[in-house]
């Protein structure tokens, strides 16, 4: 058996891998394994993206608080997200339309044909499919979305602008509910942090999640709005969930509301910044 291994800040990943099924050099790097205990596995540029056997953690986790904290989300904004697995779970609210802005086509149509983890939902008639760059999208966009989800990956020269504060910035002036995944605060403290002093809204949370496969397990988000509260109900999210009828692996209002209980070492370190 094979290893693939993913290093970071003196620690790694390592994962059993059958074969390499894809791989491709153009904007990113792009690598699809077939593994020995996770299905198959999205890696760009070194990093996993992916695996089939625990994407719905983290695809459920990114989408599905936000979505719920709006009332009403009919018009949603995903950009990156390019093997589908955001705009899938987006499609269980309803919505009227959906655009994803990916900047590299090539992922888009390495996942359609090694992962298909969108399960269609990436030629669904309500989602339009942008090949551009995130942040001229937005810094150019004369619309203004109910939801827009930040489904990037760790910062690397395609994607560090999408933690810049220009970006949150506009971001936060074309949206209701803003949210993005925000990386490991255990370890990559530096990272986090960056995303923490550029994403000012006037209401901000951090949140949790569990994915195995991600560093050391431990996975954070950041939902933002300068419209209205993010701060959890409950009720209204248990309501709101029922009543759109939401199929989830991992997801539930119960875990909705536990994801936003931190332990205090992460609360002192957002308050610091």
């Amino acid at each position: 058996m094979e290893w693939f291994v993913e290093y970071y800040n003196g620690s790694a990943l390592m994962i059993g891998v059958k074969k390499l099924i894809f791989e491709k050099k153009s904007l990113q790097h792009i690598q699809i394994f077939d593994t020995v205990d996770f299905g198959r596995m999205l890696v760009l540029d070194g990093k996993v993206q992916l695996t089939e056997r625990d994407e719905a953690f983290y695809h459920e986790m990114l989408v599905h608080p936000a979505m719920l904290t709006h009332d009403n989300p009919k018009k949603v904004l995903v950009i990156g997200g390019g093997d589908g697995g955001a705009v899938r779970e987006v499609l269980k609210h309803d919505p009227e339309e959906v655009v994803m802005v990916e900047i590299d086509r090539d992922v888009i149509e390495a996942c359609r044909k090694y992962l298909g983890i969108d399960g269609g939902a990436l030629r669904d008639g309500r989602v339009s499919v942008v090949n551009e760059d995130g942040v001229e999208f937005v810094r150019n966009c004369g619309e203004s979305f109910d939801v827009v989800v930040v489904d990037g990956t760790d910062p690397n020269p395609v994607s560090q602008s999408l933690i810049s504060s220009e970006f949150y910035s506009r971001c936060g002036e074309i949206s209701e509910i803003f949210v993005t995944q925000s990386q490991s605060p255990f370890a990559q403290r530096e990272y986090f942090e960056a995303i923490l002093r550029n994403a000012r809204f006037r209401s901000r949370r951090v949140y949790l999640g569990f994915v195995p496969t991600y560093p050391h397990g431990l996975w954070s988000y950041l939902m933002g709005s300068n419209r209205r509260s993010v701060v959890p109900d409950y009720e209204v999210i248990r309501r709101r969930f029922e009543g759109r009828e939401i199929k989830t692996i991992y997801y539930t209002p119960e875990v909705h509301l536990a994801s936003f209980v931190l332990p205090k070492w992460l609360e002192d370190m957002i308050e610091r910044c």
